[in-house]
């Protein structure tokens, strides 16, 4: 039974490592692939590659259910988190730097764990690009860096104690908004540097040097997005950490998915 258990839970894991492979790949290639229209940047491309993204968090819900790790509750409370966060996107929709929405994003999935925050991630991402219209090439990118920057919070689930909390996820919060602004930028670099600066991305240049005018151009323009992202998620979950914590530690043992001797012990 629990080499089966074992087995199912690897399996689960699949669609996130695949996804994760390709928009790596999609993400990285300017830095080693001498090719200034690589195949997955194409605007034909880009709409499959965010259906493929879309389709592998549905897959990683559809494969926890099925192995009884998820229930209907859970997945009714995945839409109901993706939707307010998709709504807290379009607060700070033309602000600059100005993303209220991360900071659910964040103390969600370190409450329900890593493939919940993947998925949350990615679903929040494409239900806001719906919502604004903000459908693109760039949208890909955007679900999978939301659904990375969800997973990474998971990872901390049930591993800080309580003292600790707060500070764990402003932490958190502020390396995942850096984070996000860097992948952005390393999509958006080679299409909006020209070539004739020290900026601009060279299609079949070394790769240090690429990577050097990457981070010229990525500090150039972090101040303007990064920072003010990252002071913001910060600020709101030091603001709303405590009851948020609070308010879905007590879902969380209500849909079985913790036990209220674990939140004690770890709350310790």
């Amino acid at each position: 039974m629990r080499k089966t258990r074992t087995i199912s839970s690897v399996i689960s894991w699949l669609p996130i490592f695949i996804g994760s492979i390709l928009g790596l790949l999609a993400f990285t290639w300017p830095l080693f692939i001498p090719e200034s229209n690589f195949f997955l940047l194409k605007p034909d491309s880009a709409r499959f590659l965010a259906l493929f993204i879309a389709f592998l968090a549905i897959l990683v819900i559809s494969i926890e259910i099925s192995r009884g790790a998820l229930d209907s509750k859970i997945v009714a409370l995945l839409g109901v988190l993706a939707a307010l966060i998709a709504a807290l996107r379009l607060v700070g929709a033309g602000a600059v730097g100005v993303e209220p929405m991360w900071f659910l994003l964040i103390i969600a999935s370190y409450i329900f764990g890593s493939k919940f925050g993947f998925s949350l991630g990615v679903i929040s991402m494409a239900v806001s690009a719906i919502l604004s219209g903000g459908i693109g090439p760039w949208l890909p990118f955007q679900m999978l860096a939301a659904g990375w920057i969800g997973l990474f919070a998971g990872l901390f689930s049930k591993k800080i104690s309580k003292r600790f909390e707060i500070i764990a996820l402003i932490a958190i919060g502020v390396i995942s908004s850096l984070l996000f602004g860097a992948l952005m930028d390393l999509q958006l670099w080679p299409w909006i540097a020209s070539t004739n600066t020290q900026l601009g991305f060279i299609a079949g240049a070394p790769l240090i040097e690429n990577l050097s005018r990457y981070l010229t151009f990525h500090i150039a323009t972090a101040m303007a997005w990064d920072i003010p992202r990252a002071m913001t998620t910060a600020v709101l979950i030091g603001l709303s950490a405590k009851a948020l914590l609070a308010s879905l530690s007590r879902a969380s043992i209500r849909m079985g998915l913790t036990s209220p001797s674990m939140v004690e012990k770890v709350n310790a």
